[in-house]
């Protein structure tokens, strides 16, 4: 991570601390989900970056209300990179002590 990227994240989570640290201790818990929105904010924006993170927290903070359910509700992870090296497609490759793995498509009975 750059570091003004690490500013970045610092100058958006600080006051996220000081709200979990001085204001949600007197509310007490209020969230409906878990992890709770402020937690779920700063995990967001350090793991996903400032822009995805912060729109991911704000999306967030618009589905707490009462008429929703709640629940859990983690970050969502990053997408996976094109060309990985294992795509999900790709069939597994034969087990070598397995007898039917090399018998031919058409022949097993």
């Amino acid at each position: 991570m750059t570091l003004g990227r690490r500013v970045l994240v610092s100058l958006l989570t600080a006051p996220i601390r000081v709200y979990q640290l001085f204001i949600s201790p007197l509310l007490g818990p209020r969230c409906r989900f878990y992890p709770s929105c402020s937690s779920y904010a700063i995990e967001a924006v350090r793991t996903r970056g400032p822009a995805r993170g912060t729109a991911l927290a704000l999306w967030r903070l618009l589905r707490c209300h009462p008429w929703n359910p709640g629940g859990i509700d983690p970050v969502p992870p990053p997408p996976r990179p094109t060309g990985s090296l294992d795509p999900p497609d790709r069939p597994d490759p034969p087990d070598p002590l397995d007898p039917l793995a090399r018998v031919p498509q058409g022949a097993r009975t």
